[in-house]
């Protein structure tokens, strides 16, 4: 366990000036509060902010991030309060210590919309102090190099959260040997067969290969010393198990067919002296075509820079070899932690100016726009997209770099440069040439978009895309366009609606009444009548509250030869080719005496089977000893009387005010198989005010179930208005009408 002086000695290594008092008062209250704690494995508690403080020191920070790491878990362990920390250490490591303790507890491994909602809080804990993140960094550090004294079950849960959230996020700043360190750990534990395995064979291949690095090593810098370069250091590693295995597994390899497993940096003074030592290699040595990468030209947004280049190396072997300046090599493996020590305009110590960090700069911007999401659940998918993924750099016509995911898209592109353009877009120059949107972009592509004032994105981009703020703006747009149909659908409704109660509609006379139609606003409203979730008519009582509903009636005009029929209420008749006169001649007899042969005084009048409804177009056909069926003309069984035209009787809908009769209508309803399907469609026929006679269901497919329903309704204009309600529900398939 490290102790009060070496702790001391280990700030003044690299910052002699160091707040000596604060780093003391720090170390000895830190001690006194954890006081006979113990951890898991039996060790003193106080060994572990220690040794996440010596993990700090490693990345050269200042004296006040080492009090933080030393007091980070005081307010949650022990009897430490905000303001007893705020009164001995000043109200900035307060701060940061409470940050900590409430990123502490958040439970990164959840269920969807508490995880995002948690990794939020963690991204602006973040995005307010960079200190916060590089203490968290450095204590889950130490927590998974200690693990293996939990339980199997949070060793999961932690291994699980590190490799998703913790290790890229470490990467995304930049510090790739953290990130390395966590991935290792957590691979251990997530995956301990393939880990093991993995281990195994790299630890057969190093004895295999025994003095190879070494032997690369000795000649590649006597080349780079006999061509002038006598301060350049070469450094060779063997890469690490996780890193072998997501190769194997992206790439579907086995393990001999790896063949650059070795790796070595190749470190100069200045960026001149890496294209010098570049063309060194490259002279001696075959390069591996399409395995050149320039980051010191077009640094990552991460402030990495270096180059990257795989050679045939002098055992035959492929060789990946990085060259990079000293200064590069440190922001390489602490990435925003060697910003952190250095402020604006300070020197390093070298006489370089250590710049402000980009990385940091981007965090508070991507945080920025994804806190635009819409759910949580877009914000947890949108946030693994900006920061998890490695990069493409493309430029603007006008030399703008443009950083994006790889696989990214123009419409991506599009849309990195401003919501406006990408949702404008209809096509897209890449290196001056029309290609497709859905060309994947490579590094250095120049990108010109092709704009239209009238474009709309169609959906389907959103399956395109791979930037969360691509996909979010794509979901807002398409969401914006269906409501602005859906709201002129229902505007036109309300207007018809209004008309024939003979009420004028406005969209003024909807604001008094929205909390009775239980939408905020007045397009909603509109746009939900559109929809068919809010019937115009509840909107048109809404408003009105003393109109009196009335149907439509559908009455003939009085012309020659039409007669009623008491069996058949609501409906009038006519034999073809029979005047009034005759019609009056021939029911001489009675009042019930019908001019229509084979049919007794008492006929029964009925539908077919699929029944019909006022405002249908209508037939009759006499049937012997059966009366007169009243079909739809659309009925294909009217085909088989085509040769009998003295069986056909006209029909007409006779309906009064006062009528209060429901008539029958066969549908077909094709919905998917699932829970609750069919209480949602009986939801909207009930409140519809539609009664249901009759039910029958038959499953079609693995997926899909057929629902034959006899409904009860009023008239047309209500069976078509709930076949369209039933066609909006994200369970129905097909509605359609039965005609038999």
């Amino acid at each position: 366990m490290m102790r009060q002086y070496e702790l001391v000695e280990r700030v003044q290594q690299y910052k002699p000036d160091a707040n000596e008092a604060l780093l003391n008062k720090a170390y000895v209250y830190a001690m006194q509060k954890h006081g006979q704690q113990k951890r898991a494995s039996g060790d003193p508690y106080i060994s572990h902010p220690l040794e996440v403080a010596a993990i700090l020191t490693d990345m050269k920070l200042d004296e006040s991030t080492i009090a933080v790491a030393l007091l980070h878990d005081t307010i949650e362990d022990t009897t430490a309060t905000r303001a007893e920390i705020d009164e001995l250490f000043g109200e900035d490591i307060g701060r940061l210590v409470e940050g900590l303790t409430k990123i502490k507890k958040l439970d990164l491994v959840t269920k969807k919309a508490k995880q995002a909602e948690n990794l939020r809080k963690l991204l602006l804990a973040i995005s307010d102090d960079v200190r916060v993140l590089l203490v968290k960094l450095a204590d889950r550090l130490h927590n998974m190099r200690t693990l293996d004294h939990m339980s199997a079950e949070k060793k999961a849960r932690i291994s699980e959260e590190t490799m998703d959230i913790y290790a890229p996020l470490a990467g995304r700043m930049g510090m790739q040997d953290m990130r390395e360190e966590l991935e290792d750990l957590a691979f251990r534990h997530i995956n301990p067969e393939a880990y093991e395995t993995v281990t195994r064979r790299l630890a057969e291949m190093s004895q295999r290969n025994e003095g190879l690095i070494r032997k690369i090593e000795a000649e590649l810098g006597e080349l780079l010393v006999a061509h002038g370069l006598p301060t350049a250091v070469v450094r060779g590693r063997q890469k690490k198990p996780y890193s072998v295995f997501r190769k194997m597994q992206s790439k579907s390899l086995s393990f001999e067919q790896l063949s650059d497993v070795y790796a070595f940096r190749i470190l100069v003074d200045d960026a001149p002296a890496c294209y010098r030592a570049l063309g060194i290699v490259h002279t001696r040595w075959r390069v591996v075509p399409g395995r050149f990468k320039d980051y010191i030209s077009t640094p990552k947004q991460n402030d990495y820079q270096s180059i990257h280049t795989t050679i045939i190396g002098p055992s035959r072997q492929r060789i990946e070899l990085q060259i990079r300046t000293r200064r590069m090599h440190e922001i390489a493996e602490y990435g925003i932690a060697a910003h952190a020590l250095y402020k604006d305009g300070e020197s390093n110590g070298n006489g370089e100016k250590s710049p402000p960090s980009n990385a940091y700069a981007l965090l508070r911007r991507t945080i920025e726009s994804l806190a635009e999401g819409d759910n949580p659940e877009e914000f947890l998918e949108h946030t693994k997209l900006e920061l998890f993924q490695d990069q493409v750099f493309c430029f603007t016509p006008k030399g703008q770099l443009i950083a994006l995911p790889r696989g990214a898209t123009p419409i991506d592109f599009a849309y990195a440069v401003h919501t406006n353009i990408g949702d404008t877009c209809v096509g897209a120059k890449i290196n001056g040439r029309i290609m497709p949107l859905v060309t994947r972009l490579n590094n250095g592509d120049e990108v010109e978009i092709i704009r239209s004032g009238i474009q709309v994105p169609p959906p389907a981009w959103e399956e395109i895309v791979v930037t969360g703020k691509a996909r979010a703006a794509i979901r807002r747009a398409t969401r914006a366009a269906v409501r602005k149909q859906y709201s002129g659908l229902g505007y036109r409704i309300l207007e018809r609606t209004f008309d024939r109660a003979g009420k004028s509609f406005s969209r003024d006379a909807l604001k008094p009444v929205l909390h009775r139609l239980g939408h905020k606003d007045v397009e909603d409203s509109i746009a939900a009548v559109g929809r068919g979730e809010l019937s115009s008519l509840d909107v048109l009582r809404a408003v009105f509250p003393d109109h009196q509903d009335e149907r439509v009636t559908v009455k003939p005009s009085q012309e020659e030869g039409w007669f009623p029929m008491r069996s058949a209420a609501g409906m009038v008749f006519k034999l073809p080719g029979t005047s009034k006169a005759q019609l009056n001649a021939a029911m001489g007899s009675g009042p019930e005496a019908l001019p229509i042969r084979g049919l007794s005084g008492k006929a029964e009048v009925h539908f077919s089977e699929g029944g019909a409804v006022p405002g249908d177009r209508i037939v009759g056909i006499m049937e012997k000893d059966k009366g007169i069926t009243i079909y739809p003309i659309q009925s294909p069984s009217l085909q088989k009387f085509d040769d009998e035209p003295e069986r056909w009787i006209d029909v007409r809908w006779d309906l009064d005010e006062a009528n209060n009769t429901r008539f029958m209508a066969r549908i077909i309803v094709n919905e998917l198989n699932e829970p609750g399907s069919l209480a949602e469609v009986t939801q909207v026929l009930a409140t519809g005010d539609v009664n249901i006679r009759a039910l029958t269901m038959n499953r079609v497919a693995a997926d899909f179930t057929e629902v034959q329903m006899d409904l009860e309704v009023w008239d047309l204009r209500q069976l078509n208005q709930i076949i369209s309600q039933l066609k909006e529900l994200h369970c129905v398939s097909t509605v359609s009408r039965v005609f038999t």
